[in-house]
């Protein structure tokens, strides 16, 4: 999960969005409670936290982004929250975009940058959500939205203006691709760089799981390590199905409207012909008196026309109206007139001349009222069934505008409401693991975990037939470790297992001592105090690491960071135990004689060097506009956000 949200806020993508998160008002308007830091010179609210040239930005707005960017990554995280998303940098990385972008902003404007008023209506009215479906700019969902987000025009205006002047001075430099020969070559040098070393392994299982631990023992390993246990914030949330059965029975058909459909669709069930046919169309016309004579002589279409190097077209069932929307109508009374076998042309046609051969002919009854009852019957349903579900979700829609609330709207509706019992993010019950969540109720957690306390109520798809869901956030509760006797056994299993762990520690770290004292890592392991597997020899280069799909093993990665004639220790992932090594050599090479590889690593190079001349510039702007931050305001507030006391 950590992992996650660094990858991303260390991205190119994330780069960029460093310096244009505001810049698109649709996606602003989509992921993000724009509230804006005013231009005033003054916190929006509560206690400033940093001020960056004559801005103050105040906590809560902190507060504000941070949560609004941690929704933005719950799109691709489901089940991420805000401890881990403050604990995986989330907030620090929030913190620096702001600050970065007020601080190009406030540089544009310093130098004569401006951003007009028209510019700001464009970006405004190109809002989809902002549209009528006629495309043209609805001023009534602009102030219904503005109401909505508890913001102002001027609040709008005043982002996108600082998020343009901060595209316009960041993007061009994102470009920059041009990477000097001489500044290549190092690196290039680097990947051609080979180690070579020992590796020993201290496994916790040779050190033994030792006496059994003590309840103060227990008790103080569980208040250490309690953000290991603690459960992700959980919701429990109301919702209330609106499926098509519950309108099915105002959705059936009445005699009247199946009669009134047949009449309608006269033509549908009247007696019919539809032919199947093989058809081909040649340029030139003695081409094609050439292809007729071969297939009135007894050679079949298909070959014929693959000997004129053509491919003959098959229709299959198709009827003389449509036929002659494809062609024309003279071609089609032609071929709806000629006999089953016959041959038809060549007639002159747009593309050349048509040859077509009828290969069957099928008459089709006409249909009475009873025989085409089933048909339309299940037509006319499926029709009053969309139109009716469509009606009760507009109703229902009009409700929450109206502002009613969850139980009023179940109440009016006769809906059969369901309140959850606190849930993650994905819909699992934590206290439940063995039962799966419904798959199709997806869209009722994701609204239920975008809500805050107080807000509308929500309508969701669910499934795949019409169906939807009213759905209201009814209480959050904290994410917080469960009480210890509810998972004692497992925070004794994980106390033994780490005591282990740390007891491998010990060995490994008195290995590594002996070797860095010049004694050979494979003597130094045989005298251990555990019985422990032989070292076995590790080497690489620079370019195997890099070349792997997978990722390196972790005791490579470190041979490549450490000084030669040393030893280092390093942990194993799961617990298991640690690994000693040792780097022996170090072989390195010039990369001046391959300018293959020199030029590889030019665009290797290429596509970050834009971003490196972007964190260099914004570095200069907010030193040229100076950046003041609360350092202890700041730590408080990022302990609030990660449940921290």
């Amino acid at each position: 999960m950590l992992s996650f949200i660094r990858s991303i806020i260390n991205s190119r993508t994330g780069i960029v969005v460093t310096f244009i998160f505001l810049g698109l008002i649709a996606l602003a308007f989509a992921v993000s409670d724009i509230t804006g830091v005013a231009g005033n010179g003054s916190a929006t609210s509560g206690t400033s936290i940093a001020k960056i040239g004559t801005v103050d930005v105040g906590e809560a707005e902190l507060r504000r982004r941070t949560r609004d960017e941690m929704e933005t990554f719950r799109q691709r995280q489901p089940t991420l929250d805000m401890v881990q998303f403050v604990n995986g940098g989330g907030f620090e990385s929030t913190l620096e975009r702001l600050i970065g972008s007020l601080a190009l902003s406030q540089f544009g404007e310093k130098v004569g940058m401006v951003v007009s008023k028209r510019s700001i209506d464009g970006q405004i009215a190109s809002v989809p959500d902002l549209q009528e479906v006629d495309g043209k700019f609805s001023q009534k969902k602009y102030q219904q939205l503005l109401a909505q987000r508890q913001i102002t025009d001027a609040q709008i205006r005043s982002d996108i203006a600082r998020s343009t002047i901060s595209q316009q001075l960041t993007v061009p430099t994102e470009g920059a691709s041009q990477v000097p020969f001489d500044l290549a070559a190092p690196y290039a040098a680097l990947l051609l760089e080979k180690r070579a070393g020992v590796v020993g392994f201290v496994p916790t299982t040779a050190v033994g799981a030792g006496a059994p631990p003590t309840e103060a023992e227990i008790a103080t390993y569980f208040k250490r390590n309690a953000a290991r246990y603690t459960i992700p914030e959980r919701r429990a949330i109301r919702y209330a199905l609106i499926t098509p059965a519950m309108v099915k029975a105002a959705a059936t058909p009445t005699e009247a409207e199946i009669a009134a459909a047949y009449k309608a669709q006269a033509g549908r069930f009247a007696a019919t012909e539809k032919r199947s046919l093989s058809q081909v169309v040649i340029g030139d016309r003695a081409a094609a008196d050439a292809l007729v004579a071969k297939i009135k002589s007894g050679t079949g279409i298909d070959v014929a026309a693959k000997g004129a190097g053509l491919q003959a077209a098959k229709l299959t069932g198709i009827e003389k109206l449509a036929y002659s929307a494809q062609t024309t109508t003279e071609i089609a009374s032609a071929v709806f007139a000629a006999a089953r076998g016959s041959v038809v042309g060549p007639i002159k046609s747009a593309f050349g001349w048509t040859i077509i051969r009828v290969d069957s002919v099928d008459q089709v009854a006409a249909k009475t009222l009873d025989q085409a009852r089933a048909d339309l019957t299940r037509e006319l349903g499926a029709d009053k069934l969309t139109k009716a579900l469509g009606a009760l979700h507009d109703k229902i829609d009009d409700s929450i505008g109206d502002n009613s609330t969850f139980a009023e709207i179940v109440a009016d509706q006769k809906l059969q409401p369901i309140t959850t019992v606190p849930v993650i993010a994905d819909g699992r019950d934590p206290d439940n693991g063995s039962v799966l969540p419904d798959p199709q109720l997806a869209q009722v957690w994701i609204a239920g975990f975008a809500a805050e306390q107080g807000d509308d109520p929500q309508l969701v798809p669910v499934g795949q037939d019409g169906s939807f869901a009213l759905v209201s956030l009814d209480r959050i509760v904290p994410s917080a470790p469960p009480p210890i006797a509810k998972i004692a056994d497992l925070v004794k299993r994980d106390f033994t297992i780490d005591r282990a762990r740390r007891a491998a520690r010990t060995i490994a770290a008195e290995i590594v001592a002996k070797a860095n004292k010049g004694m050979k890592l494979s003597d130094a392991v045989a005298q251990a105090s555990a019985k422990l597997p032989a070292v076995r020899p590790i080497a690489a280069s620079r370019a195997q690491l890099a070349a792997n799909p997978k990722g390196a093993p972790p005791p490579l990665v470190l041979l490549f960071s450490m000084a030669p004639k040393t030893a280092k220790l390093l942990e194993a992932p799961e617990r298991a135990g640690y690994y000693v090594i040792y780097l022996g050599q170090i072989e390195r090479s010039a990369a001046s004689n391959n300018p293959r590889l020199i030029q590889a690593m030019r665009g290797d190079l290429s596509k970050v060097i834009g971003r490196e001349y972007i964190g260099q510039f914004v570095q200069a702007v907010r030193r040229d506009v100076g950046v003041k931050k609360n350092d202890a305001l700041i730590a408080q507030t990022r302990k609030d956000l990660a449940g921290e006391r």
